[in-house]
């Protein structure tokens, strides 16, 4: 009797073997209950992120005696007026909210061309080229990018050294708000390219052409065809760049120096420098409604259901 050339793989092996341990773990009678078993890991993050958040909103109801640096015992909503009167939080709240407008705004119009012609280009090579240039900022962190930034248009960096060649004389490029905006539409230009991508892909070729044979100029066919089908992509795109805008950190605090802080930036600092947990706590709170409010205003203009590729329209 000879011996199969062909003897059951060991891995098959093991996979039965693993089959019949969930089998025996969880049986076929269970099956309806294994999607929200699936959902269980993220009913705890959230769950954990909505205990943080009660941790927060109990902190932020007590003040911090300066003298004694303890917190009082009783409730009240100090923390809460000083957020709201004092003029620092505001022009804080303001040119955070203004930062994320015109960094939505710019970056929604340089993605949009890139995410273009990385899906309707015909060249292999172009479009790899593309995605390389689009993935590699992620090897890198926020801040090092930042920091290379300021390298290249600090006082003695390449930007002025080039411009010395030609006689100018040097120019303040950092530590100002213009370069926390450059900052930061340079970090959100990827993001918004890959929430675009999809949209864009789900436009047939066969629409443009169509629109073309029928005398319609590019102009024509971007504004009634390319546009509206690609809404959801830019809607998309927009409430990722907005809020991700809105709660940075790291670029406001490099490339602006200390002068340009954000919400984010104040947080810290009342947790970390003053100690002022409480008051931490209330602008964390108010920045989480401020981000719910300006999506919720997106997607009551906008609906939430644009944001599938697949939606209706």
């Amino acid at each position: 009797m000879t011996r199969s050339s062909n003897p059951y793989p060991l891995r098959w092996r093991v996979l039965d073997a693993l089959d019949a341990v969930a089998a025996a773990v969880w049986p076929r009678s269970m099956a309806s209950a294994t999607p929200y078993l699936m959902l269980l890991p993220a009913v705890l993050l959230v769950g954990l992120l909505v205990l943080g958040l009660w941790q927060m909103a109990d902190s932020s109801l007590r003040t911090l005696d300066t003298t004694t640096f303890l917190f009082s015992e009783d409730y009240s909503l100090a923390n809460y007026r000083r957020a709201v009167t004092e003029p620092l939080f505001a022009v804080v709240a303001w040119r955070s909210l203004l930062a994320a407008a015109i960094v939505t705004l710019v970056t929604l119009v340089f993605a949009f061309p890139y995410a273009y012609l990385m899906v309707r280009t015909r060249s292999s090579r172009l479009r790899k080229a593309l995605l390389i240039a689009l993935f590699l900022p992620f090897f890198i962190g926020q801040v090092v990018r930042a920091y290379g930034w300021l390298i290249i248009l600090g006082n003695q960096g390449m930007v002025n050294e080039a411009l010395g060649l030609v006689g100018i004389p040097p120019m303040r490029l950092i530590y100002n708000y213009p370069a926390v905006l450059f900052g930061l539409v340079q970090y959100m230009l990827p993001f918004a390219v890959l929430m675009l991508t999809p949209a864009l892909t789900a436009i047939p070729d066969e629409l443009e052409a169509a629109a073309g044979s029928l005398g319609a100029n590019w102009v024509r066919t971007f504004l009634h065809v390319v546009l509206p089908l690609a809404r959801p992509g830019f809607i998309g795109a927009g409430v990722v760049v907005v809020t991700l805008s809105l709660t940075d950190f790291a670029v406001p605090a490099i490339l602006g120096g200390g002068s340009q802080d954000f919400i984010a930036n104040a947080i810290y600092d009342q947790f970390f420098r003053t100690s002022d947990q409480g008051l931490g706590a209330t602008l964390a709170l108010m920045l989480v409604a401020l981000g719910s409010l300006v999506v919720g205003i997106v997607f009551a203009l906008f609906g939430a259901g644009t944001l599938a590729v697949g939606a209706r329209r």
